[in-house]
């Protein structure tokens, strides 16, 4: 796209539509394809539809939808009306969901099949109900059905301005509340623009998209990215668990795939680390550094195959990566790319990607962002990143002291997180200053880094460090499956009793407290540990809800 062209949804979809006719676009994997055309002649005949029920620009039509192509046809319309598109997350509880739409004063919502149940349509008789199957409008015969082939009316696109909202998406936040944050037309599209000086990509290129299209990380990169370039993108009828997942890698041998850490860390975890573990000579080796790569790269190769043998980029975001997975897929030679951003910033700060990908660090700033670190820590040259840059938000929506405390008086956007950069001017992300615990003699502890050695153990799928009346408190979650087919191997190697597994857990437990006392600083030390026996309860991002274990 050149740099004269006006950076809003409407223009941008104009030329692909024309650029790319005849490419394959949305579409379900395996199932037919659809081509750019015919994607056009949907968003318009949509946009249309959406013009007769009365919606303009300006007004606020809600998404609340499992990821299908029709999702992405109903926000190009939304957006081509020069309406404002609201995603709502389908994991989103009945009562958020209630609160999203009056908030925002949702005018029309559209709804799939499976989450109907989430709306009860009698609380909103003013609010119009789409089904996104099929573009009917719910409880009413007035408007002729999307499968109609009259196409009468020729369609005009509305002529939006670059600072015109696009998106108002609802944060799921790990601290409660969640927040309205306004993206424009520019965020957005600037963004997706700018994300090619990452990763170039073209219309030979396959997106299987595995997250929710109401999260920015999926929509910015995941729709508008691939739809800006004319590459295809295949979506799942179903939640993308093993046996759904594993054959659609198979048919689509996708390019490009967008996931957060808990995909891969449960492939690791689950799958990886039990195989290498299985036999003592492999166990034993995968602890000395120059055997852990080589077998690493033997799993690597089996894994990519797995993922259809075409991945070029696989796009880790929305949360920090365990360090051991991260060091695994390094050593596995596995096109990993790690992406740092937040849904205030359309969300791309800065990536790792190809020759940037360095372990530990969350890569370079995007081309046309800038970052800084402010205070700075003087010793450890920690402080809050701060960014500027097309792709921060408008703001929140209806919460202007919220917005005016998020952006510094020299009008920098406050992350929130805690980082640095090495010489090099790569970024490295220490955890949320929120999250950040003070010490009894007011030393900063940073829980996410003792949670990131906790993790690296044996046995441990997740971790959550706390204060608890003063002390340091580890919650830890094990893979029980592992621990008692640990037991049944060496039950079957010794024939006398083996302990019950209850106290191999509180070993294992005795044992985390005391390697990680090793490894941290005094004043980080855990006093106690404790078994967490359910996964956390997480946000529809996958990342676990803190607020709800202090």
């Amino acid at each position: 796209m050149g740099g004269t062209r006006k950076l809003t949804l409407p223009v941008m979809l104009l030329a692909s539509f024309e650029r790319f006719k005849n490419n394959n676009s949305l579409v379900f994997a395996g199932e037919k394809a659809k081509t750019y055309g015919e994607l056009k002649s949907d968003v318009e005949q949509l946009g249309n539809q959406l013009r007769m029920m009365g919606i303009q620009r300006g007004t606020k039509v809600a998404i609340l939808s499992t990821n299908m192509p029709n999702w992405g046809v109903a926000f190009f319309a939304i957006a081509s009306v020069g309406a404002v598109a609201v995603p709502i997350l389908p994991d989103f509880h009945t009562n958020e969901i209630r609160n999203i739409l009056q908030h925002a004063e949702v005018e029309a919502v559209f709804v799939s099949d499976s989450l109907m149940s989430k709306l009860e349509p009698e609380e909103y008789p003013l609010m119009k109900i789409i089904r996104i199957e099929n573009f009917r409008e719910m409880n009413s015969e007035d408007y002729p059905s999307f499968s109609t082939n009259e196409r009468s009316v020729a369609f005009e696109y509305e002529n939006v301005e670059e600072d015109d909202l696009l998106s108002i998406i609802y944060t799921s936040g790990t601290t409660g509340k969640s927040k309205g944050v306004m993206l424009t037309h520019k965020n957005v599209v600037w963004t997706a623009q700018q994300s090619l000086t990452f990763q170039f990509i073209d219309p030979t290129d396959r997106f299987l998209s595995v997250l929710p299209l109401s999260h920015t990380f999926e929509n910015t990169l995941g729709l508008i990215f691939p739809i800006m370039h004319g590459s295809s993108v295949h979506y799942l009828r179903k939640a993308p668990t093993a046996p759904v997942l594993l054959p659609a890698l198979q048919q689509v041998k996708p390019t490009i795939m967008l996931v957060v850490p808990l995909i891969i860390e449960k492939v690791y975890k689950g799958k990886i680390l039990p195989q290498i573990n299985s036999k003592a000579i492999t166990r034993s080796l995968f602890k000395i550094r120059p055997f852990q790569k080589i077998l690493s790269r033997i799993a690597g190769k089996k894994l990519y195959q797995t993922f259809g043998g075409e991945l070029k980029f696989f796009g880790i975001g929305g949360a920090k990566l365990d360090d051991q997975v991260e060091r695994f897929l390094m050593d596995a030679k596995f096109p990993l790319a790690i992406g740092y951003g937040l849904t205030e910033t359309s969300p791309l700060l800065a990536g790792a990607v190809g020759k940037n990908v360095r372990y530990l660090s969350t890569g370079v700033p995007l081309q046309g962002v800038e970052l800084r670190i402010t205070n700075a820590d003087p010793v450890t040259g920690e402080g809050e990143v701060q960014a500027r840059g097309e792709n921060v938000m408008k703001g929140y929506y209806k919460e202007p002291v919220l917005t005016t405390d998020v952006f510094t008086e020299d009008g920098w956007f406050r992350t929130g997180d805690l980082g640095k950069f090495d010489k090099s001017g790569f970024l490295y992300i220490k955890g949320r200053i929120k999250n950040m615990i003070v010490g009894a003699s007011g030393e900063n502890i940073y829980p996410e880094e003792i949670e990131s050695l906790i993790n690296r153990m044996e046995y441990v799928l997740e971790s959550l460090v706390v204060q608890q009346k003063g002390r340091l408190v580890a919650m830890v979650h094990l893979n029980m499956e592992e621990i008692e087919q640990r037991m049944k191997h060496i039950r079957e190697m010794h024939d006398e009793a083996v302990q019950k597994i209850n106290s191999q857990v509180d070993e294992i437990l005795n044992e985390i407290q005391q390697r990680v006392n090793e490894e941290v600083n005094k004043f980080s030390r855990i006093q106690v540990v404790v078994l967490q026996p359910e996964p956390f309860e997480k946000t529809p991002t996958q990342k676990i809800k803190r607020f709800l274990y202090y």
